[in-house]
């Protein structure tokens, strides 16, 4: 049983093709959230859908500009929130907005607070809606990406903070196919292992994932020890299918989770800089799990304090990512030296990539 439920839904599910609100599926989705916490689950929401409905309010077909797409998510936002809070109330339940910012992944202390916060909201009984602060984080609005780029990989990273065990992420398509379905030769692939071949569509108006960035939030939540399912949201059942274990979407198994350290090392920071290391150290970190030493490392790229996070890299191919103890300046000027201490502490580190 899954005790623990992130469920994603994105812009082409929480909208109609004209921007207005898809009223019957988000009552239905609202229905199947309830009757899951009903039945002993603890149940999380992240939501898509407020610079759509804004740009709808406001007569834009879609927002480029970054000023109109804040403006489109301040207008949105509190519309979308105000429908999920009727809807949840005529179950009988109550909902608690939750609006983040790549920093609340970033630094440490935020992340850390988040998950007691979550916590709380839950033993509480209400059901977390969460969405990105798009009027204040341009990270998503400008189509960039740092901690994350859109909302599939929110839910992953909310799914790990949280020690979930299930992240459901809801499309306008039932699963992932080796091909954009409708592709002659498509098929539907019922369960994702490494390796696994497809060719992604484009992003659904209005969105900025599609397929791929699922697949990347999915493989994310995986490696944290939570199973991850895309399936169509556009039905009445979607979520209830998932979790009564129906053969529908694509399901990535759960992997041997990272430790709650090494997942917020791993996937929820921007890093500061890059240690080059030779063939040696990276046959000692992944093989071995040996701390980085000093004359495993080539080069330092960037400028950074102690306490940053930096990547790891092998001939330029990033494995690995670390919490460094010293400041750039210090690694460098050791570089070459008979120092033979601690670069990276094997306990700071994320491996990335397996041998």
């Amino acid at each position: 049983m899954s005790r623990r439920i992130v469920v994603k839904v994105g812009t082409a599910v929480v909208s109609r093709p004209d921007g207005k609100l898809a009223l019957g599926r988000l009552g239905a989705l609202v229905e199947q959230l309830c009757e899951l916490a009903e039945a002993g689950h603890q149940v999380l929401l992240v939501s898509s859908g407020a610079v759509g409905l804004g740009a709808a309010r406001l007569g834009m077909s879609r927002p480029t500009a970054l000023a109109d797409r804040q403006a489109a998510a301040a207008t949105g936002q509190g519309s979308l929130i105000a429908l999920y809070d009727g809807l949840f109330r005529r179950q009988g339940r109550y909902c608690a907005q939750v609006l983040l910012t790549e920093s609340d992944f970033h630094h440490r202390a935020h992340y850390l607070n988040l998950a007691t916060a979550l916590e709380r909201l839950l033993q509480l009984g209400l059901v977390p809606v969460i969405n990105e602060n798009d009027v204040v984080s341009t990270v998503e609005l400008a189509l960039t990406g740092q901690v994350f780029g859109d909302n599939d990989r929110l839910g992953a990273l909310v799914a790990s903070s949280i020690g979930a065990d299930l992240l459901v992420l809801l499309s306008d398509v039932d699963a992932v196919y080796t091909a954009p379905p409708g592709t002659p030769g498509a098929e539907r692939i019922p369960i994702w292992s490494e390796g696994t071949a497809f060719r992604a569509g484009q992003a659904s108006a209005g969105g900025t994932g599609g397929i791929q960035s699922k697949v990347a939030a999915a493989r994310i939540a995986a490696r944290a020890g939570v199973q991850a399912v895309i399936a169509s949201g556009l039905g009445e059942s979607g979520v209830l299918d998932v979790v009564q274990g129906r053969d529908v979407g694509t399901r990535f198994p759960a992997e041997p989770g990272m430790n709650r350290r090494r997942q917020w090392i791993a996937f929820a920071t921007v890093p500061a800089g890059r240690l080059q290391v030779n063939t040696g150290a990276r046959e000692a970190l992944i093989e071995r799990k040996a701390s980085l030493l000093w004359p495993g490392v080539v080069a330092v790229e960037g400028e950074f304090g102690a306490g940053a996070v930096v990547e790891v890299c092998c001939e330029d191919r990033v494995f690995a990512r670390g919490v460094v103890g010293q400041p750039s300046s210090a690694l460098r000027s050791g570089l070459g030296g008979v120092e033979r201490g601690t670069v990276l502490h094997r306990d700071d580190l994320a491996i990335l990539e397996e041998a």
